[in-house]
């Protein structure tokens, strides 16, 4: 049993093996040694982190089209290092296989659509985010830009979620029917600050506000850990005010897992007593917080009952109305699906949909992979996410044996993924550029932690620590 969760999470694949033995690498020698002369790229680092750092400054307040050009640039800066880096030395995580896999059966999935130049543009989307995870991962191996791209999000987000925070409290045009006129909360505004959605801005603050706490921790000063409260604040009373009930839950549990890996990481330094009591006595006080707010914050109170409501609720009856349309478009072509992006949905979902229930995707990150690629495809997704979470837990493990205080960073990633999966049962903002380079990012920093070394490798100077 051991041997088969050994091979299924990739443990004993030596990637720096397979790499020195394979052919198109060992061909490309002339790069390696037009690297060693090139004066631009010993600056390599620097030169990514300006790729990235632009474009999670812009991707709130441009057009998706600026992000894509960008991404462009980080994908063709990322083949140029990899393709010329020193086979002694390089090495990457397992995950990139796994993400490598699920890019193949999506160009399958592309292949075998029955409406292929549609997917042919859903796979350039998809393969630009892959570009900016690769590239985000190279460069975040170093703690020092680790910490500093991470610095510039959380300035971004502030921003966005402040904006939100103006929209609540001067009003704000809502730009879609957001609310069920019939509900008692029809009247409360929903912001969206600068993303026109208040669904996607929740998504989009949910990992700042995750990494806001982190950085309560993580950062030394007083003035920065000032800062890092204000943020924190902040965004919980723009997630508040976003009404979305899918980040909501998502957040809830984003937060249970981060007090639980936080818990993890203190209990050797715990007296007895609360080595033994800790665990029940946070989980007892985490579920009792939530009930309360929900019994006595009648605005929240009135959107989670409206969870439970069925087709009652607006919202929710439009969910189901969708779903149902789309388990017809996967029993349709179960194996690997119609292709990727929304412009392939947009042509089979009409012939699957009822009357009045138009709809841009499927409302669920689960079926609209299962509707995209198929069942071999949502498998592999399955494992992703699977080896995701075994190594963030063994990096986890290992920082805490050697106490590096870089394990905040993991530890907010990890439970980001968490809430963002949550978020996605209900919903796809997933596939926004702004919220879907963050997840890959959240993806990007565990992968960073593979093999890191015992040491810090830089001093954290970036940050605003």
């Amino acid at each position: 049993m051991n041997t088969i969760w050994q091979n299924l999470t990739l443990t004993t694949v030596n990637t720096r093996q397979w790499r020195q033995g394979s052919l198109l690498w060992r061909s490309l020698g002339f790069l390696r040694e037009w690297r060693q002369g090139s004066w631009l790229l010993q600056w390599h680092q620097e030169i990514g982190a300006v790729l990235l750092t632009a474009i999670f400054v812009l991707a709130p307040f441009v057009p998706n089209t600026l992000t894509g050009f960008l991404a462009v640039a980080c994908g063709g800066f990322w083949l140029l290092l990899t393709l010329s880096d020193d086979l002694k030395t390089s090495r990457f995580s397992p995950i990139y296989l796994l993400v490598s896999l699920f890019w193949g059966i999506t160009v399958m999935a592309t292949v075998l659509s029955p409406v292929r130049m549609a997917a042919l543009s859903g796979l350039a989307k998809m393969t630009l985010y892959l570009f900016v995870f690769a590239l985000t991962e190279r460069v975040i191996r170093s703690p020092r830009w680790r910490s500093g791209l991470i610095t510039v999000y959380l300035h971004i987000a502030l921003i966005v979620s402040i904006y939100g925070v103006r929209q609540k409290m001067f009003g704000a045009a809502a730009l879609a029917t957001w609310v069920d006129p019939t509900s008692t909360t029809a009247e409360e505004v929903r912001v969206y600050s600068y993303l026109g959605n208040p669904n996607l801005l929740a998504a989009y603050i949910l990992p700042a506000l995750i990494f806001s706490l982190c950085a309560l921790v993580a950062w030394q000063r007083w003035g920065a850990k000032l800062l890092a409260a204000t943020m924190l604040v902040i965004h919980c009373a723009c997630m508040y005010w976003t009404g979305c009930r899918g980040a909501w839950i998502g957040l809830v549990l984003a937060l249970f897992v981060m007090a639980m890996m936080t818990l993890y990481w203190l209990l050797p330094y715990l007296p007895r007593f609360w080595q033994v009591w800790i665990f029940p006595l946070t989980i007892g006080t985490i579920f009792g917080v939530v009930f309360l707010g929900i019994l006595l914050v009648a605005p929240l109170r009135n959107r989670v009952l409206s969870m439970f409501s069925g087709r009652a609720d607006s919202s929710n009856n439009f969910r189901i109305n969708v779903w149902e349309a789309v388990q017809g478009m996967i029993r349709k072509r179960p194996l690997l699906g119609i292709g990727p992006g929304n412009a392939a949905f947009n042509k089979i979902y009409p012939l699957h949909q009822k009357p009045n229930f138009n709809a841009l995707s499927s409302y669920s990150i689960y079926l609209e992979t299962l509707v995209e690629t198929g069942a071999v495809g949502f498998a592999c997704l399955m494992w992703l996410i699977a080896l995701i979470f075994q190594q963030g837990w063994v990096q986890l493990q290992k920082l805490r044996r050697l106490q590096n205080q870089e394990v905040w960073w993991l530890m907010g990633a990890i439970a980001t993924i968490i809430g963002l999966l949550i978020h996605g049962f209900v919903d796809t903002v997933w596939y926004r550029p702004e919220v879907n380079t963050l997840w890959w990012f959240m993806v990007a920093i565990v992968a960073s932690y593979y093999r890191q070394t015992s040491a810090v490798e830089e001093p954290t100077s970036l940050s605003v620590e």
